[in-house]
């Protein structure tokens, strides 16, 4: 794992105190969901965090990022949703479904080369705008290293790699959703959470002797740009996740 972690413009031997942050680490953008913007800190997500987004099946992770993307796009951010999870036909129905109004950037490239490409034309044709992108998933992305389309375990690294190097150099934010186990732990090694900045887990909870059973759970168990282990408990409704309650 070598992330592109240096800068140039900063001499060898230079003294903490010397060393100015970018005005664009400087800025909060939040995401306009009360609950997301609380768990990353209260003022939302840092320019360029790339966030690992896992959650157990069936718990709304694909309703989640979609109600973030149309959120994101009312706050005045620019956001693609990329998904190679499923088609844009279905990802459309479901938008009707939550009756979202504002709109994203809609992408379906499982290769990561072109997908950042795809980024570099948004970014060109909105300047002064914070870019979002959205990946569903990362376990279906190529990163062209083989060059017939061959994946293999260590795929999804340098996959995840490539887009958390993209973040740092333009100060985009990407949320990338990764897969769980059976035993709802995050598939692939583990150097995926030690790469990323932030991670984010989205579960059912299933214990029926907790108050809120078969409510969603959405935590932040990492955030390298603020506070972390925030829970929020959700309530599925017929037009997405709400805010139920605090853990």
């Amino acid at each position: 794992m070598r992330l592109k972690t240096q800068h140039a413009n900063i001499e060898r031997g230079s003294n903490i105190l010397s060393i100015e942050i970018p005005d664009q680490l400087k800025r909060r953008c939040k995401t306009g969901i009360k609950f997301i913007d609380d768990a990353f800190g209260g003022k939302g997500m840092t320019p360029s965090v790339c966030t690992l987004f896992t959650g157990t099946p069936g718990a709304g992770k694909t309703t989640l990022m979609l109600q973030l993307a149309d959120s994101l796009t009312r706050q005045g951010h620019v956001c693609l949703f990329n998904t190679a999870e499923e088609s844009l036909y279905q990802v459309r129905g479901v938008v009707d479904r939550l009756n979202l109004r504002n709109g994203f950037v809609c992408g379906q490239d499982n290769h990561v080369p072109t997908l950042l490409r795809h980024c570099d034309e948004i970014r060109e044709a909105n300047p002064g705008k914070q870019l979002f992108v959205i990946i569903d998933s990362l376990q279906t992305l190529d990163d062209g290293h083989f060059g017939s389309g061959r994946i293999t375990t260590a795929t999804a690294e340098r996959s995840l790699q490539a887009i958390t190097d993209y973040c740092k150099e333009h100060y985009a934010c990407a949320i990338v959703v990764g897969q769980v186990t059976k035993s709802g732990k995050m598939a692939g090694s583990n150097k995926l959470k030690h790469m990323v900045d932030a991670h984010c887990h989205l579960r059912i909870e299933d214990s029926e002797k907790s108050e809120f059973f078969q409510y969603r759970v959405f935590e932040v168990p990492k955030n390298r740009f603020g506070g972390a282990g925030h829970g929020y408990v959700l309530d599925m409704t017929a037009r997405g996740l709400r805010e139920y309650g605090i853990l």
